[in-house]
This record gives structure tokens, sequence and C-alpha cells, in this order.
């Protein structure tokens, strides 16, 4: 017998194991010491907009009957060594999800990665914190798993008319993700988990007679008329199939400027750009759950949403929060010397004393006159200046320029810096110098607003830290809203964040899928 209970529980009832199966069974009007019982949480949300936190929890029991598993359908993938070949070029989820769903599809998935393996990638990441040195085809950005196997894995997304969500949960729950990611409204895998989890996910495709290739950076297509045939590496060599999905992620400035370079039609895509800030995470935890010293050991560390409209100079645009990494660390995210980017990231326990978010603006084509010589990419060059111009002001090295919140409202220098979870260290600036007026004003505006929504936010006891403008492709590669084919270009599928089409981990692991589906319809299996 199955039973499904909907329940609000208080932080302790919902974390604690035995806690939570008597506080259920009470409600159901079970004897504790019953025989054969079975309870488990399917879905769990925190809800602090009370005084008093509570955790909605929908719970099943079974009685007398074996659980069914979380996981409702595992693909099956296989042997596809000898079958019609597709190019995939780029390894992060877009990548990884497409080669998956081809060969779920019979089709063999040849994946050309730029960067390192996903163990590889660990020595540059080293070499960027400690000796400020950034290897353009090895970094945050670029390697096995994309951007997000080492800054986040957070798996929240609101694409849900783009594809499956469950589907890619559960395919990541088979790789190694646990079971937790299927029942919270939130999930999140963690930096130190994705590694394990990405190589799980190349060992399918590659036991399933798939290809991947690392250090293989694309450097030119192989056309004919209207048609791509396959692409040229930097090795020389040509790499040929029946389509080319293009999933480069959303730093790939090469791969746009040889898309201009070739006449392949791509547009200038709005933006958003702006600094992370950095607050104690006990600080969060007092403001989100109303607690006077700290969250106490059962609720995961707190997070926060923000948003608003600002004017300036007579024009509105929104500044908001983005990639919240509460117990979390920011991180440098450069894909080439000379530059300076920062990013968020959080372990899956989130412990560390500190929460980072992005607090950003958003960039019209229309507020970039002085750069609308570079065409289609003048959203890139603009992101371009100011990295360049973050990366001078903090030495010439990966030293972020940095800033308290207050001091930088009211035109202030900061005589010193607080603590921070940025390891390659911060120096004093006035961020102003950084970020253009248009920008740095809007942030001015917002965080005075945001001080009002939650009472504590706008403080000394934290700092900007510059700049924050990987947010999402400033280039979109078109494609037909149907077929997903470019609008040009016969058998290039232009795919996930790096063509303007998904904003994270799930909404470009469902773009890849699609991508692949499309393909395959279109040019193998008609």
């Amino acid at each position: 017998m199955k039973k499904e209970l909907h329940l609000q529980l208080s932080p302790e009832e919902a974390y604690d194991p035995e806690l939570f199966k008597a506080t259920v069974l009470k409600n159901a009007g079970i004897s504790f010491t019953t025989p054969e019982v079975f309870v488990r949480q399917v879905k769990r949300s925190i809800d602090a907009r009370g005084r008093k936190v509570k955790v909605n929890v929908q719970s099943e029991i079974f009685i007398k009957e074996q659980p069914n598993s979380l996981i409702e359908n595992i693909p099956t993938y296989g042997n596809i060594s000898n079958a019609d070949p597709i190019v995939i070029v780029g390894a992060g989820p877009a990548g990884l999800f497409a080669a998956l769903r081809a060969i779920e599809l019979g089709v063999k998935p040849i994946i050309l990665e730029r960067g390192k393996d996903v163990r590889a990638r660990r020595r540059d990441l080293a070499a960027i914190t400690k000796h400020h040195l950034v290897n353009p085809d090895s970094n945050y950005c670029f390697g096995e798993g994309g951007a997000g196997t080492y800054s986040d894995g957070k798996l929240y997304t609101r694409s849900k008319k783009r594809g499956d969500i469950r589907r890619i949960m559960e395919i990541l729950v088979a790789h190694g993700a646990t079971e937790e990611i299927l029942v919270d409204a939130h999930p999140h895998i963690g930096t130190n988990k994705l590694p394990k989890l990405v190589a799980d996910l190349r060992n399918t495709i590659l036991e399933s007679g798939g290809e991947i290739h690392f250090d293989c950076r694309v450097e030119d297509f192989i056309l004919e008329g209207n048609e791509i045939k396959g692409v040229i590496t930097n090795n020389g060599e040509k790499i040929k199939g029946l389509g080319v999905i293009l999933a480069t992620g959303h730093s790939a400035r090469d791969i746009f400027e040889l898309l201009q370079r070739r006449n392949i039609f791509i547009e200038a895509k709005p933006f958003a750009l702006g600094v992370r800030i950095e607050h104690s995470q006990k600080l969060i935890d007092r403001i989100q759950y109303h607690c006077e010293i700290d969250r106490g050991p059962y609720l995961p560390a707190s997070s926060y949403s923000l948003v608003t409209q600002t004017n300036f100079k007579g024009i509105q645009r929104g500044v908001f929060s983005f990639c919240m990494c509460p117990g979390g660390y920011i991180v440098p995210s450069a894909t080439a010397p000379g530059e300076l980017v920062v990013n968020g990231m959080s372990p899956s326990r989130r412990d560390s004393k500190f929460a980072n978010s992005g607090i950003v603006v958003a960039v019209e084509l229309e507020d970039l006159p002085e750069f609308q010589k570079y065409g289609p990419l003048a959203a890139m060059h603009f992101q371009a200046e100011i990295e360049k111009r973050a990366w001078e002001m903090g030495g010439k090295t990966q030293v972020a320029p940095a800033q308290k919140m207050v001091d930088f409202v009211e035109k202030k220098n900061s005589t010193s810096l607080l603590d921070t979870s940025y390891q390659p260290g911060l120096e004093s600036v006035e961020m102003r110098e950084v970020l253009p007026g248009f920008i740095s004003e809007r942030l001015a505006m917002a965080f005075k607003v945001f001080g009002q929504k939650m009472r504590g936010y706008y403080t000394n006891d934290s700092q900007l830290i510059g700049v924050e403008s990987r947010t999402s492709s400033p280039v979109r590669i078109p494609r037909d809203k149907e077929s997903f084919e470019h609008i040009q270009i016969k058998r290039l599928y232009p795919c996930g964040e790096g063509a303007g089409y998904a904003g994270g981990i799930v909404s470009a692991a469902m773009d890849g899928e699609r991508c692949a589906e499309k393909l395959i319809a279109a040019y193998i299996n008609k």
C-alpha cells in the first residue's frame, strides 16, 4: 500500500531522517513500530516568508510494498561504433547531452573539445589562482564539462518549454548525482562532485562507441556552398559528419570571429554585466531566515534573488542578482591573458563562510553606440574592453578590483577591504573607473533598493568584486525556430549558451538533446 502526504514541517523535522519518518507516520496515523514501512521525500522546498522558517515536503509512505525507484526512465545506449557520425563542437552540458541523445537514436557522436579532460583541467585552474597564468584553452570556462563543472553546478531552470527537465535530472542521477536533485526545488550538485559525474558521462559515450577528442580546437569549417560538411582542427585534421552541432559556450570568442570571417550570419545580442557581491553567509542567513545568531544545524545556507528597475538618463534598465552562490567562493574565470573575469561557485555542502552573487545590469545594444562599428560583435568587444580594464586596474594579474558596497555608492575610496573567498586577492579601487557610467550608476541605485528589500544587505560589511561579465553570450547564432538549423548554413545546428539559446546546465542539456533530435530527423532518420 502507498500513501502520499503534503506537510509543512520545521527544518529539524524535514532534515533529520528519523524525526522526519516519525513525524510523517504520526500525521498518517501509522504506528512507528509498524513493520515493513518505508518513508521518503519526493519534493521539498523552503518557505522563509514568515518569522519561522517552514519546509514544504511531499512525502510517500510504502506499507508492505517495495518503493519504486525515483528514477522513472533510464535511457539505453547501444553500440554505435559503425553508425553514421555527427560532429559536436564542445563538451559542455549541451555537447555531452547531444552526444548521449545521438547514441540513443543510433547515431555516432564525435565530440571535439578545445580543453582538457575534467581531471587534467585542475592543474590549469590552480595555475590561474596561484600563478595568475591563464591557459586560453583550459580554464574555468573551457574543458570537459564546460563552465558549470568548476563553477557551481546549479540545476535550477525556468525553461519548462525546452524539454524534459526530469529526464535530464534522472540521467545525472544515473551517472552519480544523488537522488536529492530529484527532490529539492532548487537542486545543486556542487563543484566537488561534478568532475566525477562528468567523467562518468564521458565513459558512457566512449563505451557506446562515440568519440571524444580533447585538446582539439576547431579553427575552420568545411563548407560546400551553403552546407557544412565538417570542421578543421588546430592539428590540421579534417573531421566530417552528416551535421555539426556547435555547442562551444558563451566565451568562445574565436568561434564568433570565425563565423563572421566565413560570412556566416550572426547577430549581436543583449546580455548583462556587473560585479560579484560578497557578504558573510551568516549575515545573509540572518536576513533570510530571521535568525539572531546562525541558521542552526538543519537549514542549508540561504540564498536570495533580487531584481529592480533603474532609470538613468531617461532610460530604464533592469538590475538583478545572477548565479547566487550560498556558502560559496568567487573564482577567476578569464579565458585569455590580459583580462579579468569573476564568477561564483559552491561545493555540495555549501559550507564556506561567504555568500556571493552576481549583481548585473541589463545591457542593450543601444547602450553601446561606440561599438557599433564591430557589427554583430559589438557587445562582445564591449565585454572584452571592460574585462581588460578590470585586469589593468587590478595590477595586470588575476588580482581583482574591489570596493566596499556603501563606499561605492557614496563614491568613497575603501581604505581597507574585507576577508574574501577570492584566492588570487583583491585590490582596492574606485569601481567607477572600471565600469562605464551607465552600469555603475544603475548598480548604485539598485544597492539602495536591495537594502530596503533585504534589511542589512546594503552595508560596508560587503564588497563589490569585479567584473561579472560572462552572464550569457553577447552573440546569437540565429537558427530556424522549428528545425533548429542555422538560417543560412544547412546541417549547422547552433546550440546551448554560446548560440544564445540556453542559460545554465539544465537548459543547455535540454537544448543539446533537441538539436541532436532535429539534426538526426532531418538528415539521418528520414
